[in-house]
């Protein structure tokens, strides 16, 4: 078969190295917006341009008919690339326009769930205006601000980490309903974060295995917000969650795929990755996103013993049931080597080295040029290193090689998938539920 990749990440990359080692993939080819110098090598056509122009991508498709395609980032979902491939007849393991607003519009998923009573929607209300807005936000304690359209990881604000006063809340929520048109403010949950990514051909979903997300770019859990700075997951469950957390998170991507398909009369193809929290009130959805989630993509397919090439296609055919979709029983840890400076102002233009590095750890590039050789750094994040071991410690470890390895101008996060950090996530779940017990 002849497979379509649109992206250029770390996410991608993995993607691309799945893909390939399928006997079923005869030619990748790539649709990107920059070099990656790792999908480059495992690339048929590795074409640079815009991939969120549906037109610019259906020309590169028509050229060189592919038998289906995938897409890494959320972008060319929200603007419609597979509606576009559609309809020269090239089928997508990825939603379309109208399903990806799963992900594209806050306000469309949080009504969704509330028409359809699924739960795990916080108390909320979407407004076009600021009348009634500070009532509501003062009414609700602390809230969330949430920006009804893609802000690139920034159209979320929560109350205590991006602003403390009420006002200062709904100052930002004007600025989102003069940019989205929309703008929804809820309730803020307190618990325990994680992402469950599930494959979804609009009848069947099948989970990925449980992973939890560092979005703040310091140890501890300190500094400003950024895209990931890296990931973990144990061996079956997080440590801090129970088996009923993940059948309840499960049982709500279930009743959200059917209410898609009742709402918008076409099935949900492609990803269903739910953020979601452990509160003490059980699982709660903070959001959907339409695709694979970066870093959680390297956790979840490092692990991934079945042809990524059969999930794609079953996606498209609609029989997932028939395939038997297996993880090893492995941990993982993924850290990310970003460029000094980053998020705010990050070093660019710069090159690095890597160092020899263990079997065990898997290296994937995100923001990296190669010019004759070298290896430059893009500015955003730089590369991701995969630990995978029995336990999480032996992940941890060869993860910190991995990073320890990059010689350049980056930083990293030493504490992601240390014993110490997980132990705080743990205490704080007891506690919460000790609290509902008491």
């Amino acid at each position: 078969m002849k497979i379509l990749l649109i992206g250029n990440g770390a996410r991608e990359h993995i993607m691309a190295e799945k893909l390939t080692k399928s006997p079923r993939c005869n030619e990748l080819f790539v649709f990107a917006s920059g070099m990656n110098p790792g999908i480059k090598k495992l690339a048929s056509i590795y074409h640079v341009g815009n991939y969120n122009n549906p037109d610019e991508v259906r020309v590169f498709a028509e050229q060189n008919k592919p038998d289906f395609a995938i897409i890494g980032p959320e972008n060319p979902i929200a603007e419609g690339v597979v509606d576009e491939l559609d309809k020269i007849g090239i089928p997508s393991a990825s939603p379309t326009k109208a399903l990806g607003q799963l992900e594209s519009s806050k306000s469309f998923t949080r009504e969704l769930l509330a028409k359809y009573n699924i739960p795990g929607n916080p108390d909320f209300k979407t407004f076009t205006s600021d009348e009634g807005m500070l009532e509501y936000a003062k009414s609700l304690g602390d809230f969330v601000v949430k920006a009804d359209g893609l802000h690139g990881g920034k159209g979320v604000l929560v109350q205590g980490d991006h602003f403390d006063t009420a006002e200062e809340g709904i100052e930002s929520a004007i600025k989102f309903i003069a940019s989205d048109g929309h703008v929804v403010i809820e309730e803020k949950f307190v618990g325990q974060e994680f992402s469950l990514m599930s494959f979804a051909d609009g009848e069947n979903v099948i989970d990925m295995p449980p992973i939890q997300d560092h979005k703040r770019a310091f140890e501890g859990d300190t500094g400003p917000n950024t895209g990931g700075m890296g990931t973990y997951n144990y061996p079956g469950n997080l440590p801090f969650l129970t088996d009923k957390d993940l059948v309840d998170a499960h049982e709500i991507t279930v009743q959200t795929a059917k209410a898609l398909k009742k709402e918008l009369g076409k099935p949900y193809k492609g990803i269903m990755y739910g953020g979601f929290i452990a509160t003490k009130n059980g699982v709660k959805l903070i959001e959907y996103n339409a695709r694979l989630g970066d870093p959680e993509a390297m956790n979840a397919l490092v692990l991934l013993e079945t042809d990524f090439v059969d999930i794609n296609k079953a996606i498209i055919d609609g029989n997932l049931n028939e395939l038997d979709i297996k993880f090893s029983n492995k941990a993982t840890v993924c850290k990310y080597a970003v460029p000094e400076g980053y998020p705010t102002n990050p070093v660019k233009g710069v090159e690095f080295t890597i160092g020899e590095l263990p079997d065990e750890v898997k290296k994937y590039f995100a923001s990296v040029n190669e010019v004759d050789g070298r290896l430059i750094i893009g500015g955003s994040r730089t590369i991701a290193f995969v630990g995978i071991g029995d336990t999480i410690e032996e992940a941890e470890k060869l993860a910190q090689i991995g990073v320890e390895a990059v010689d350049g101008p980056v930083f990293y996060r030493k504490d992601i998938g240390t014993q110490e950090l997980i132990q705080k996530r743990i205490d704080m779940m007891k506690e919460l539920r000790n609290d509902v017990m008491a």
